[in-house]
């Protein structure tokens, strides 16, 4: 159950009331029925299933009106001045409205319910005719009770039938693809019968391909910006490495607090990377500080290149340290947040606030030991090259 807008705009974005809806497309209502209660058998059995429920298109009951049309036109009646008598005096029809002040109430004309609450009372309903004459339905009509369906679903041209399914304690794609597994396995679809699957999952499946380009188009983006500034790839592919080092405290965070992966995660993914870059952008600058004053002081041996990264990782520890911290407390507040909407901003502060902390332990340590093996490449080429001018 959920409250009433949320009903609203679900229904018309996917048609479905429910995190999951499973649609049963087929050119009979009975067989669709059939399907779908079978399906919901399935579901009932996957764990994370807190409720099922396929919709019944068949079993609604009707009072049927057949117009004999000999016997209507005997006293001179059409099958539509027939029709509107089972319209106004059975269904009753507004024929004027009343003024109580400011406010408006219609008034209806219909038989008394007494008049109207079973077949043998429905048949004496009065049809008027052209001359006067007052004439019985039930000699111008067979009446009788009928079988059929309480609503008739289209889509995409087709009958269709649902099956609603809720959730609970579940990843939505991982419940998606063993409901669809069992569903493949256990029912058998008659030809001519199909199942599409909609709901909640239909804004995931969306949201996916959307990801898979917002990701790859946000890396480069700042692989882009650390190129303009550095000058150099392997610069850039130092500080890039925070990226994956910041992943590891995002993962971690997430199992501990218990979330799936949402889109709300995924913003705050594409925000922890250009945060997380910041500390590499930080850490190698003082890196080449440090070793750019020593080459200036003309100090180009390996234990002048130890000191340099001693000196720009070691002793500058505390500016570090003080920019992510601030990024961290500042998402704090996000993170013990209850109110309206807490959820999703929590969803997107969490890999932010894990993955600072993964990406400045791991930054400290391995950078600076990447920044050696690199610049100590560097000066071994430039000593060979020295080595053999003539």
């Amino acid at each position: 159950w959920w409250m009433p807008i949320q009903t609203r705009t679900e229904m018309l974005a996917t048609g479905i009331r429910s995190p999951i809806g499973i649609k049963i497309f087929g050119p009979d209502l009975a067989e669709i029925e059939k399907v779908a209660i079978e399906i919901e058998k399935v579901v009932q059995d996957i764990p994370g299933t807190r409720s099922a429920f396929a919709e019944r298109v068949t079993g609604g009951h009707f009072v049927d009106f057949e117009v004999n049309r000999a016997q209507a036109a005997r006293y001179g009646l059409t099958v539509e001045a027939v029709e509107m008598i089972v319209q106004t005096a059975i269904g009753g029809m507004n024929v004027s409205q009343t003024i109580e002040g400011r406010e408006r109430y219609p008034i209806n004309v219909r038989y008394a319910r007494e008049l109207r609450d079973n077949i043998d009372d429905l048949v004496r309903v009065l049809v008027p005719t052209p001359t006067g004459a007052q004439i019985p339905i039930g000699q111008l009509a067979d009446i009788q009770t009928t079988t059929g369906p309480p609503m008739i679903r289209d889509e995409s041209a087709q009958l269709v039938g649902f099956v609603f399914v809720d959730i609970v304690d579940r990843a939505l794609g991982a419940y998606m693809e063993e409901a669809k597994q069992r569903v493949r396995e256990r029912v058998d679809l008659p030809a001519g019968y199909r199942i599409a699957w909609g709901g909640q999952f239909e804004y995931m499946e969306r949201a996916k391909e959307k990801l898979a380009v917002v990701v790859p188009v946000t890396l480069a983006i700042v692989f882009f910006l650390l190129y303009m500034n550095f000058k150099s790839i392997g610069s850039t592919l130092i500080v890039m490495l925070s990226v994956p080092f910041s992943m590891v405290g995002s993962v971690w965070i997430l199992d501990l607090l218990d979330y799936n992966m949402s889109v709300a995660v995924w913003v705050g993914v594409i925000a922890l990377v250009g945060v997380a870059a910041e500390t590499g952008v930080v850490m190698l600058v003082y890196l080449d500080e440090a070793w750019g004053r020593r080459l200036s002081e003309g100090k180009r041996t390996l234990d002048d290149l130890y000191e340099a990264v001693v000196e720009g990782a070691v002793k500058r520890v505390r500016p570090k340290v003080m920019t992510v911290g601030t990024t961290i407390l500042s998402l704090f507040p996000i993170m013990m947040g209850t109110g309206a909407g807490s959820d999703v901003m929590k969803r997107i502060a969490a890999p932010m606030v894990g993955g600072l902390v993964t990406s400045t332990l791991l930054t400290l340590v391995v950078i600076p030991a990447i920044y050696v093996i690199w610049k100590s490449w560097d000066l071994k080429v430039a000593a060979s090259d020295t080595n053999q001018r003539p």
